[in-house]
């Protein structure tokens, strides 16, 4: 893997979290919030912060599927992950390990170059 597609996927990696996290945490507190205090103005805010958070996934994701050569079916895998409350954080997970066997693999076809 070249380090294009590596920092690819670490910046996927990076913006799962808080992607996942932002609907419940933002999206949900926002409206019990509102329900609770009358306070309407938050919604909005708090509702395009998620809003953002998805589409800077969104775009991440495309540039994996681009750099990374993902098929089809793994992207749409990754993206439903996304729309599920606390999804992207599984999606994190193989992420990682994605990442992991990947730099493993580079060091496998590195040495192999250097043993020869």
């Amino acid at each position: 893997m070249d380090i294009k597609t590596a920092s690819a996927l670490h910046r996927l990696r990076l913006i799962s979290v808080p992607e996942a996290l932002s609907f419940p945490a933002l999206l949900i507190f926002g409206t019990l919030l509102s329900w609770l205090t009358g306070i309407d103005y938050l919604k909005m805010p708090l509702g395009m912060l998620h809003g953002i958070l998805f589409l800077i996934y969104s775009v991440f994701l495309l540039d994996v599927w681009n750099k990374a050569k993902w098929p089809f079916k793994k992207v749409a895998l990754f993206f439903l992950l996304s729309l599920v409350p606390f999804g992207g954080l599984y999606g994190e997970k193989l992420l990682k390990r994605e990442e992991a066997d990947s730099v493993m693999a580079a060091r496998a076809r590195r040495e192999a170059a250097n043993a020869a």
